[in-house]
Formats: structure tokens, C-alpha cells, sequence
């Protein structure tokens, strides 16, 4: 058995863990002020869209230089997480939003939401952690971590 604990995923399987799932979280900085949002959204061709409505998340995502996307899964024996940088930008023409409106991007709160987002991911990167028994303090040699 691998004792390492912590594995990088490789930027192909970072992408197929992106179009797997359809719920993550959104970050990103406006001036001092950092902002995290759940989103649902649909990945395809290194891109990131999802829907959302005026306010806050619009706003930030259009004025912000980068914004990360995460997502994550934590099972019995194993967890991961996947993150994504990119820049955001809204979709305005007529044949942007129609493609989107077609895209299976599925809300948890049933509410209008009309503006359409893509993020054109730049970079991904993603960590999978193997879940075992932690050992045993007492068995362990004490560790200075400020090494």
C-alpha cells in the first residue's frame, strides 16, 4: 500500500472531475475584500459557466482579475479537490446565451437567474488524499513544525 497519504490529480483528470460533478464554489477578490459563493455549473472545453442573477456574484466576478473555482468529493476511503483559475466574463451575444440557455445547469434554489458567466480556465490543479486511520500520537516522534 502507498503510505502517501496525498497524490496531485493530473490536469486531464482535473477537467474530467470538473464535467463529472455540477455544484462547487466560486472565489474570488474585489479590492480588501475576498468573496466565496456556491455555484451550479456545467464544464466543458476548459470552461467554467454557470447562471446567476444581479448582485454581488455578478458584480465581483466581472471586476475581479482572477476568480477560482473548487470543487470537492469526501468519501470512505478517499477525498479530492479540484481547483481552477480563470478570468470571467459575462455572455452577451445572442448566440452565447442560447448556447448556454441549452446547457444542463441545474439550481438548488428555484430563482430567476438570466445573466450567464463563462470562466475560461487558465490553470487546474487538484489534490486526491487517501482516508486511513490516523496514527498513533503516542507511537509518533514529535515533530517541530516551525522547521
Amino acid at each position: 500500500m502507498d503510505e502517501n497519504p496525498v497524490h496531485e490529480i493530473s490536469e486531464a483528470e482535473c477537467h474530467k472531475l470538473l464535467a463529472a460533478f455540477e455544484f462547487g464554489r466560486i472565489a474570488f477578490r474585489v479590492g480588501e475584500a475576498l468573496e466565496v459563493f456556491p455555484i451550479n455549473y456545467h464544464a466543458a472545453g476548459g470552461a467554467i459557466t454557470f447562471r446567476t442573477a444581479p448582485g454581488t456574484k455578478l458584480a465581483g466576478v466581472l471586476l475581479a482579475d482572477d476568480v477560482v473555482v473548487e470543487i470537492d468529493h469526501i468519501g470512505a476511503k478517499e477525498a479530492w479537490s479540484v481547483i481552477g483559475h480563470g478570468k470571467a466574463r459575462r455572455l452577451e451575444s445572442s448566440s452565447e446565451v442560447e448556447a448556454a440557455e441549452r446547457l444542463p445547469i441545474h439550481p438548488l434554489v428555484p430563482t430567476v437567474k438570466r445573466e450567464f458567466v463563462r470562466i475560461d480556465l487558465a490553470r487546474v490543479s487538484g489534490r486526491r488524499f487517501h482516508r486511513f486511520a490516523e496514527p498513533d500520537a503516542a507511537s509518533e516522534p514529535l515533530v517541530d513544525s516551525t522547521d
